[in-house]
């Protein structure tokens, strides 16, 4: 009995201690191989979670390595289904009780684009009461509990044309001068491909008109952005934070959440 007791009162306990709203602009980079995939970076506040799918005889899989999948890993068992069940239990209907922001799900496909979308496309329609539904021109978005956005191996004619659009399209820096933020509302991009910081000492001026060039556009344009290989340290987070980038990769949840905690604090 005492025992039945202190589950109760520790369960109560955590969940009181669970964020309730999204710690803006965090970005949980390769989500599943953290202890507890999505779990853990909610305990954390995050907005935004990324998962790599493999298409595996007719399932998809998350792992990084196509070696690596597992038949009980799949997209609905360690995303899809846990973010059901936790909205269902929100007065709101969301994923945080305290905000109606959405979640971002960044699905990365691994393995060939068009099936693997058709597939992933077979399973976002089940979930379709909480998911982010992008209109045909001239129609209003209805944003749901969780925004999907595909990257990675991305067929781009596909998912302009399939009904309804359940996902949005994960764009490049070539896209910044021509995307409509309703197909691809983030441009993301590999950060050592267009900037020569690694890490260390200031940020180069060029690199620092570059960065603002690109943010000014982007926002301009209602997009967000997003770099990926960035040095996760302090450091780059310091950077990505004073100039405005909208999501922050990290594989170092726990750090970042601090990071951006002392920064909203310090902030009000």
């Amino acid at each position: 009995m005492r025992l039945l007791l202190f589950l109760v009162a520790f369960s109560v306990f955590a969940d009181a201690t669970e964020p309730t709203a999204p710690l803006m602009g965090a970005h949980a980079h390769n989500d599943y191989e953290h202890e507890r995939p999505l779990l853990d970076a909610l305990s954390h506040g995050f907005q935004s979670v990324e998962a790599d799918i493999y298409l595996v005889d007719g399932a998809l899989l998350v792992a990084h390595d196509r070696d690596k999948v597992s038949p009980e890993r799949t997209l609905q068992s360690l995303y899809l289904e846990p973010l059901k069940k936790r909205i269902a239990g929100h007065a709101n209907k969301r994923v945080y009780a305290g905000s109606n922001a959405p979640l971002y799900l960044l699905i990365d496909l691994k393995s060939e684009g068009a099936s693997t979308y058709r597939a992933l496309h077979q399973v976002l329609t089940e979930y379709r009461e909480i998911l982010t539904e992008f209109p045909q021109p001239g129609q209003p978005l209805l944003e749901g509990a969780v925004t999907v956005i595909v990257s990675g191996n991305r067929p781009r004619d596909l998912l302009a044309t399939m009904q309804p659009r359940l996902a949005a399209f994960d764009g490049r820096l070539s896209d910044l001068e021509s995307a409509d933020p309703i197909f691809v509302p983030w441009i993301s991009d590999r950060w050592g491909s267009h900037f020569t910081w690694r890490g260390e000492g200031p940020l180069p001026k060029a690199d620092q008109e570059k960065l603002e060039s690109i943010l000014t556009k982007a926002h301009q344009r209602k997009l967000q952005v997003r770099f990926w290989a960035i040095p996760d340290a302090v450091a780059s987070w310091e950077i990505m934070h004073a100039h405005g980038v909208d999501f922050i990769n990290t594989d170092k949840l726990a750090d970042l959440c601090d990071f951006l905690t002392e920064k909203q604090t310090s902030a009000h």
